[in-house]
């Protein structure tokens, strides 16, 4: 999985600037790669690890759009995007879950995410939608539905074969862990998550375009009004698709074009992740000055005392 390590470029700085001075400063890491696998630019070190946390749920997704799973119950563009989100718990958002298992005639309380502190239901948990895509599969499948969590389960074996195709590497070879939910995610470098979202937003694999288009056409399925996810995708107006994780990783893709960009915010930190995908989507132009000023006001202005700032850019290799 590693090549052994070599530094591309210095890392990029967020820096908190409260009335103009530096109160705190974030290191971040960056790469952009094309669907072929290959650097282009890097901020830092694209064989940097870390685990691609929710930013994964497009390509769990893979195994709802590639298994019939979709015609057999069938489910709408706005059933896959709650099933790619990390949805706020909001109540469309929780009867778009609850259709989704209605429809595949799973019961809720098959879902093995944890009910959120304060609610009453696993349907309000962010990760609620890939859990009962999950379930669809194995209803599908005529899998297990209560070990549908489990590293060995038909469902991950799945799963897990779709990452291996894509990244061109033996399924063995991927390290798991669960993520909080429950489910399992992975240790991944960089550029493959790079990689990655260049391959989803290629426009060369129709599972992956639905899922796409799923994301772009309802963005507040995937996040919420007012998320960093929603606001790219609604603002860019279905040419960008964006998915975040936890741990500050974010990963957006330029729909048609098979480009990826990889951002990890060493500390782990949202806010230093969401202001340098705002540079850098400035600095590749993906996005236009119109967007870039609202996106900076939301996510960078932070009050009338304090803002975010960005030094340093994606090098070319």
């Amino acid at each position: 999985m590693t090549r052994g390590k070599r530094t591309q470029a210095a890392d990029l700085q967020v820096r908190l600037l409260r009335e103009g001075i530096i109160e705190s400063q974030h290191q971040v890491q960056a790469v952009l790669c094309d669907n072929r696998g290959r650097t282009l630019s890097v901020a830092g070190n694209d064989e940097t690890a870390s685990f691609i946390r929710s930013s994964l749920k497009p390509f769990q997704a893979l195994a709802v759009t590639g298994s019939g799973t979709l015609e057999r119950f069938n489910l709408t563009d706005r059933d896959l995007s709650i099933i790619c989100s990390s949805h706020k718990g909001k109540l469309e958002q929780v009867r778009q879950v609850f259709n989704i298992l209605w429809r595949s005639d799973v019961d809720p309380s098959a879902l093995q995410c944890p009910v959120p502190e304060g609610k009453k239901s696993p349907l309000e948990h962010n990760c609620s939608g890939k859990h009962a895509g999950m379930l669809a599969v194995c209803q599908q499948r005529n899998f297990p539905l209560n070990t549908y969590l489990q590293r060995n389960h038909p469902i991950q074996r799945l799963i897990l074969g779709k990452m291996a195709e894509l990244l061109r590497m033996p399924a063995e070879e991927f390290i798991a862990v669960h993520d909080d939910c429950g489910a399992p995610t992975y240790l991944l470098q960089l550029r493959q998550m790079a990689s990655l979202y260049a391959q989803l937003s290629s426009g060369d694999n129709l599972d992956m375009e639905r899922i796409v288009r799923a994301m772009t056409h309802h963005p507040n399925m995937v996040a919420g009004g007012g998320e960093f996810d929603t606001e790219l995708m609604r603002l860019s107006e279905g040419e960008l698709v964006s998915k975040s994780g936890a741990e500050g990783i974010q990963c957006i893709g330029r729909v048609g074009e098979g480009l990826g960009l990889a951002i990890k915010a060493m500390d782990g930190s949202k806010r230093a992740k969401d202001a340098v995908a705002i540079h850098l989507l400035q600095q590749i132009g993906w996005i236009t000055p119109s967007v870039s000023e609202s996106l900076t006001e939301t996510y960078m202005t932070l009050s009338g005392y304090k803002r975010l700032d960005v030094v340093g850019e994606l090098s070319m290799l």
